[in-house]
């Protein structure tokens, strides 16, 4: 797996945070969707490809529903 260049990448965290840091951040760079801990922003980072966000994206509005 390709190393993912993420040191202009623009992080989101959603907008029905709450803002007490259990929340994940987003960015998009290099093609991929990364996401990591809000509140470990130097720690690991998951990479997912475009597909795979949609499908996961899917998902959770899946659960939602339920």
């Amino acid at each position: 797996m390709t190393a993912i260049d993420l040191t202009r990448a623009d992080w989101r965290t959603s907008t029905r945070s709450s803002g007490n840091g259990n929340c994940v951040e987003v960015a998009t760079a290099d093609g991929q969707v990364a996401v990591r801990d809000s509140k470990d922003r130097s720690g690991p980072v998951l990479a997912f490809g475009p597909s795979a966000w949609r499908t996961f994206l899917r998902g959770v509005g899946e659960v939602r529903r339920n």
